[in-house]
């Protein structure tokens, strides 16, 4: 009996003292408030940047002019204030973004040997040379879940002739959609890019594209650059194969003169040559990221955004100073930048890294953010967790019906339901912002959720919120100064941000993508 209580005495000292070891293992960090480091953005500070930042020095910040350039410098001094690093492996703040203005091009395309007139029954702002025997009709060049144009056909280093439209049955049936509302194969602006690149993912080497209705408009914009010696900005990474010709109904119809009738998909034999030129001229410009990294989650990223150029200086002499577009934006990312890096330092910085990404070229077609997407991410697209995109937070909508202390919000529930709840927690929480989502609708003519640079990170699945004061009187004019601020709403709306942030970067979990895009 003595040696087995000796036994059991042994035993449980070895437990008690395993028991011990466990109990020393580090205790999960508790969840610090947010508040004291949300109160460090102030009016203030906001009011400080922001007459600087919109001031005629900066010459309205358009893209790769010298004013554009001295906005970048200031964001780089103040995260070297702050001691806030890079994002870049590199040590560079700055990610050159390479870019071109594509002239109006020069030259001539004939089809079965008739001449067509680049500008009057042809337009592209590429260059096109060679000569053509077959292209392979696509009819409208679409694929979508079990529906496809390209099955049986092969485009691969071929041009290939797409048309407007969606296919639809003779009792009014949308064969997309399934029903007689039309799909997004219907909306002349955002299909011509989703064929373009369906066409493009399947090796074709350039489009012609027939839409009669939208050739007009197509051809306006031509002539206006032309007669303005003016050209469209663009990446210059973008493949110069990628042709994309618009052609009118006389040179439709000569290359195949039942387009209109006939839907099925097939190669047709033709005599196409091409010989037109154009001459860009290159633009430098930056985007500008910093960093602090996660204390638990670091290679998990929460990014906030906003664009940092604008429009420039008008034909007669005035600057854009671009206060509410988006310099507002930008000051408010500069001083969310600034209450988290306060919470690194005071010991309670975020769990999953935070990048702060200031993007270029917004104004010339969310070149920017684009960049950053398709061809060179920072960190790793796959293992960033949300997107929140502040484009003009500093003003009052003259057409908002509600209290003044009101912001738009635009696709936080597009993606992740999850997002939208949190958002809504969050205000209700600590700001008490009335939101309103009129611009959040599918069916809105603005079309607001594809025109700022979150929609580079949904369009990859990752979920977004643009917050947003609407346009007022002086949207992309003169008079978009500092002054016409409203720096308390500014205050208000930027520190909602920065909880939202807060709340993304410090949860448990990953938010969940419930509804991802195809």
């Amino acid at each position: 009996m003595k040696k087995l209580s000796l036994l059991v005495l042994g035993l449980a000292l070895a437990c008690n003292s395993s028991q011990k070891t466990v109990s020393e293992a580090p205790e999960p960090k508790p969840m610090v408030s947010p508040v004291s480091y949300a109160e460090t953005i102030t009016q203030e500070d906001l009011k400080e940047h922001l007459y600087t930042y919109a001031s005629d020095e900066f010459e309205g910040r358009e893209t790769g002019t010298p004013g554009q350039k001295k906005a970048v410098e200031y964001i780089k001094a103040h995260y070297e204030s702050l001691e806030v690093p890079p994002a870049q492996s590199n040590g560079n703040y700055f990610q050159k973004v390479p870019l071109e203005v594509s002239k109006v091009p020069e030259g001539t395309m004939s089809i079965n040997n008739t001449a067509f007139e680049l500008g009057e029954d042809i337009l592209t702002f590429s260059a096109a040379k060679g000569n053509y025997t077959e292209i392979v009709y696509a009819g409208y060049g679409i694929e979508d879940g079990d529906y496809s144009d390209y099955s049986g056909i092969d485009v691969q280093g071929k041009f290939v002739l797409i048309k407007a439209g969606e296919p639809v049955n003779e009792n009014g049936i949308y064969e997309i959609s399934g029903d007689m509302e039309k799909s997004v194969w219907s909306n002349a602006s955002e299909a011509v890019g989703k064929k373009s690149e369906i066409a493009h993912a399947k090796g074709a080497i350039g489009i012609l594209y027939y839409d009669m209705l939208s050739f007009p408009r197509f051809q306006g914009y031509f002539q206006f650059m032309k007669n303005n010696k003016s050209g469209r900005m663009q990446l210059a990474s973008d493949d110069s194969n990628d042709v994309l010709i618009y052609i009118n109904d006389d040179a439709a119809k000569t290359l195949k003169s039942d387009i209109e009738e006939d839907h099925v998909p097939k190669s047709i034999k033709t005599d196409i040559e091409m010989d037109i030129t154009s001459g860009n001229d290159e633009i430098n410009s930056e985007n500008v990221v910093a960093f602090i990294e996660g204390t638990e989650k670091p290679d998990e990223y929460v990014i906030i955004s906003s664009h940092l150029d604008h429009i420039g200086i008008t034909g007669k002499g005035q600057i854009n100073n671009g206060a509410d577009d988006d310099g507002s934006g930008t000051v408010a990312l500069l001083e969310i930048a600034q209450a988290f890096k306060k919470a690194a330092d005071e010991g309670n910085g975020p769990k999953r890294s935070m990048v702060f990404l200031h993007v270029t070229g917004e104004e010339k077609g969310l070149l920017g953010s684009r960049y950053y997407t398709d061809v060179d991410p920072v960190v790793p697209l796959e293992n960033t967790v949300a997107d929140l995109n502040i484009d003009m937070i500093g003003r009052i909508d003259p057409n908002y019906g509600g209290a003044r202390n009101y912001l738009y919000l635009i696709g936080s529930d597009k993606l992740s339901t999850e997002l939208h709840n949190l958002s809504e927690e969050v205000n209700k929480k600590y700001t008490n912002i009335e939101f309103d989502y009129t611009y959040n609708d599918e069916n809105d003519p603005n079309r607001f959720y594809y025109r700022s640079d979150h929609y580079n990170f949904a369009k990859n699945n990752i979920p977004i919120i643009f917050y947003f004061n609407g346009t007022h009187a002086d949207y992309h004019r003169p008079g978009d100064t500092p002054d016409k601020i409203n720096y308390d709403l500014l205050e208000n709306r930027a520190r909602l941000i920065f909880y939202t942030a807060w709340e993304i970067a410090n949860r448990p979990g990953r938010l969940v993508v419930d509804k991802a895009a195809d």
